[in-house]
Formats: structure tokens, sequence, C-alpha cells
């Protein structure tokens, strides 16, 4: 099976299927997913773009709106996540993933679907400290506060995360998981983006959040976006009791621009018997209805339940009961249906609307999951003031006061805090980024620069510049290791599931496979 992964999309859905269809001539592939990891911008017509956090002169319609319409179907099926530049009302429809167009599915605040097998998850948004532990308390019409806000990352989401037992193939996040820069060529690193080092060295680069989920989840695989460049590291996990220890490959790529690594096609084996289609994840499911009176639509800063005999339940962990009780509410289908549908109307170039305002509907595909495995619509639930799902203390964890300037004034029981803003956006000016006061900006000139550098190597597409002594170039092709038999005693789930655990790290063999080196380049400029 051969997965296209994307870095950051904004809008350019037109040019990557291009590129997709021109790597599948040139090398005679099938693609058979799309994996694209952040800033996707669903944008469905004017309405959507004033729900955008960029600068008015980025707020274009680009071209999803031609996949929401039906003038087009996306060639490869795909999924995603949300960045820091998306249209926040589309997406708050679906707090819980679902088409935004057919054959093109988000995630969701967080999720895990499975595709031939294949288990994969992701987190949407980026880590910002001030927001954290605040509940998802915004809707439209957004303030410039709420812009920026809607798409930071959440405890309660990395929490509901914090769950999974069973293991994972692949996870997609934004932002990097902080110090994963350690584990690959940081020299090269560093040469492409100067102004990172300060953060590098001081180990504050990336989300402090992702960098937990990292060492919790430990995915085969794990994909990022967000920093605009290309980037290669393999990190071996400690081992766990008696288990082999776990190896994760990552992989960040730049956006949509000629002459850019943005794209590149990952060698992943099928597992037999797998069905064909896009799957719920009974695990995840699972622990969606077992938290969802952990839920906040406040803005109030709130700490998840701990085990540290102040709550009466913090293991959320769902036992295989609860999974089969999932299979059971979906009458043993897991396929996710083919239910989208258009909530607002799409943007036609033959009848501009710019003073269009943006819409707030609930959306169908929410209601209908919502109704199936009792959960709340946390978009319609902070349309209409929001709250507490669940006001039992010794379950559901403690909320804090805030004092007269909004900050929290802390509880007895407060867990341990990232100290500091880690995100990467605080300390460091990114040339190569949008800005919005605390974003990025592109500086003039620098993509020129980068087409008149690499326009012959990517014209032809094997000949490259030699790596530095000790450090290697990323190679365009990756191969997941083939599932191995998982050793322990087999149960009723682990056949429904049929995930083993990644095999370890062989050490006769190099992490990254080597494969065909193509570059995957458009020509002219955007």
């Amino acid at each position: 099976m051969k997965i296209a992964v994307e870095g950051c999309c904004h809008g350019e859905l037109d040019k990557i299927y291009e590129t997709i269809g021109y790597l599948e001539k040139k090398e005679g592939v099938k693609v058979d997913l799309l994996l694209c990891c952040g800033d996707f911008q669903a944008v469905r017509n004017e309405g959507d773009m004033k729900c955008m956090a960029v600068p008015a002169k980025y707020r274009t319609m680009q071209t999803f709106y031609k996949y929401y319409s039906g003038e087009k179907k996306a060639p490869v099926l795909t999924i995603f996540i949300g960045g820091n530049h998306e249209a926040s009302n589309h997406l708050q429809e679906l707090p819980y993933g679902g088409w935004v167009a057919p054959n093109i599915y988000y995630l969701g605040y967080a999720g895990i679907v499975r595709y031939k097998g294949i288990r994969i998850g992701g987190l949407s948004g980026i880590f910002k400290s001030r927001d954290y532990r605040r509940g998802h308390h915004e809707f439209p019409p957004y303030n410039p506060d709420t812009l920026r806000s809607v798409y930071h990352i959440r405890n309660i989401e990395v929490f509901k995360l914090k769950q999974i037992q069973m293991p994972i193939d692949i996870f997609m996040s934004h932002d990097w998981p902080r110090g994963i820069y350690h584990y690959g060529s940081t020299g090269e690193l560093l040469r492409k983006k100067k102004f990172l080092r300060q953060e590098v060295e001081s180990n504050t680069l990336g989300s402090p959040a992702a960098e937990e989920l990292l060492s919790h989840i430990q995915p085969s695989y794990w994909f990022s976006a967000h920093l605009h460049v290309k980037f290669a590291a393999v990190m071996q996990h400690p081992p766990k009791a008696t288990a082999a220890p776990r190896v994760t490959k990552f992989l960040s790529l730049d956006k949509c621009l000629p002459y850019r690594e943005f794209l590149q096609i990952v060698d992943v084996p099928e597992r037999p018997g797998s069905s064909e289609g896009l799957e719920y994840d009974p695990e995840w499911l699972a622990i969606l209805k077992a938290t969802n009176s952990l839920q906040r639509t406040t803005p109030h800063p709130w700490n998840p339940p701990e085990n540290n005999g102040l709550h009466e339940r913090w293991d959320f962990r769902p036992s295989e009961a609860a999974m089969m009780k999932v299979v059971e509410d979906l009458s043993g289908d897991l396929a996710i249906p083919d239910n989208f549908s258009r909530t607002v109307p799409a943007y036609d170039p033959n009848k501009p609307q710019p003073h269009v305002t943006p819409s707030c509907h609930a959306n169908p595909q929410t209601t209908e999951l919502c109704a199936t495995f009792g959960l709340t619509d946390l978009y319609a639930y902070a349309g209409q003031g929001g709250g507490d799902l669940g006001r039992i203390q010794g379950s559901t964890g403690g909320e804090e006061d805030d004092d007269e300037d909004g900050h929290s004034v802390g509880s007895a029981d407060e867990p341990s805090e990232y100290p500091t803003d880690t995100s990467g956006l605080s300390s460091s000016f990114n040339p190569d980024e949008i800005t919005i006061e605390d974003e990025w900006e592109e500086e003039e000139g620098e993509g020129e620069g980068e087409v008149q550098g690499n326009s012959k190597a990517a014209v032809k597409g094997d000949q490259l510049p030699a790596a530095p002594v000790g450090e290697a170039h990323t190679p365009s092709r990756m191969v997941l290791p083939a599932p191995k038999s998982d050793t322990s005693p087999p149960t009723l789930m682990s056949h429904l599931m049929n995930l083993p655990p990644p095999p370890p790290l062989d050490p006769g063999r190099s992490p990254l496979s080597r494969g065909s080196r193509t570059e995957t380049t458009l020509r002219g400029r955007r």
C-alpha cells in the first residue's frame, strides 16, 4: 500500500493531487491514501475565509471549494488534521471528525481511524500553554482572541489519547513533538532554518503535549509539518517491562510550493484480511464514550483527573467489553458511512459574495455520531452558552477559578504543568510562515531563492548534492516494517483489531530504507 504524506496544504488541493498523479505516472505506482498534516484550509465560501487566522492578503479561496461543491472529487482518499490556519467554523462542526467533502476526511480535535488494517491517529492544532487547560469554548463570530485560541490544543484531547493501549501505526500532529530534533540531523535542520538554533539548543522548540504523546503512544510513524522544512528522525523508545523497545520514524514536510519537499510516498504493508474502506476504531470510540462527561465548553482552566486519591475515577482506558459494546452499537459494521452533506452554499466564482457572514450550523454527521454513542456535540453546546457536561468533581477532575484578570489561581490538586509556552512560535521569527501577531511571515524572495538554488536538481529529480560527512539526506521513500505476530494470548478484540505491536529496530539495518529518490515538485510559481 502506498501512502502519500503531505506537509502544510494551505488549500492547494489541485496542486497536491496533480503532484500525486505525476508521481504515479513517473514511478508506475498507485497511491492508496493521502495524509495531510495540517493548515488544510477547508474553505467553503467567503464566510469561511473570515474564520481563518491569516492576514487579509492571504485570504484566498484556493481550490478546496471545488471538492466541497462536487465540481471535483478527490482522486485518492484523503485524511487530514487541523493546523493553525484553518476555516475554524467549518472544522468545529466536526469535533469528532467527519467528511468535509467526498473522499476527504477530517480526524477532529483528536481521532483514530483504520484503513486497510492500518491504525491512523492525529491531534489537530498547535500548542499554546495559555489555552491548554481551557475547554472548547470558542464559537463564531470569533473575536481576535478566539480566532486564534480556537486552534490551540486542549489537555482533554491529550488526556483522551493517553488512554490508548493498543499500538498505533501512524500518528499526525501539526507542530513537532518537543525534542524530536535531537534524533535526526540537527545540523542539517539548522542549516536550513538558522533562526531555530536558540530554541533547539534550549530544547524549547516544539510541543510538550506532542512530546508526551510520542512517549506514550510510540507509533511506528509520526508525521508533522508547521515549520516548513523536511526533516527526518528515528527515535528508539525505552523498553517497557518485558516488551521489545519500539521505534518511531519521524518525518516533517514542507508546504506546497514549487521545488519544496512537501510530499513523500511511504510504503506500508497491508494487513491480510483487512477491509478496504475507512473504518471507525473501537478503542477510540470507547474512549470518547467514557470521557464524554469530562468535556468542557468554558474558558475556565481545568485539570483532568489524576491518580492522587482525590478522584473517584482517573483511569478511562476502555475494557474489552466496552470496545465490543461499540461494535454492537454499530451492528458489527465498523465502516465509516459516506454521509457527507453540504451545510452551507459553496463559493461560486461567478457570483462572489464578499460580505457573506460566517455560518454556524450543526453538522448531520456529528449529530448522527453523537446519537449513536451518547456523545455531546461540543460545537452546538458552545453555541448555546456552553458549560460543564459533568459536575461530579470526584470523577471529572477539578475546575479552577480565575482572578480578576482572567488568570488561573491554581488549585491544591493541580497536576504538573508545562512551565512555559514552548510551541516554537514565541521567541523565534520564522521568515517562512504566515504572520498573525504571534505567527510567522514568509520572507520576500526566500521561495525564489530556493527555486534558483535547487531548480536543476529538482527538475532532474535524481541528482542531489552530496550530504555532509556523518549526515544523510532524507530518503523520498520509506518502508513501514511489516507487522509481526503478537506473543500475547489472543482475545476476541485482538482478532478484531488485528494490530500487533511494531517490531524492534534491527541494528543491522539502516533505520530509514533507501529507495528511489524522486523530488516532488511543481513547475512555475504560485
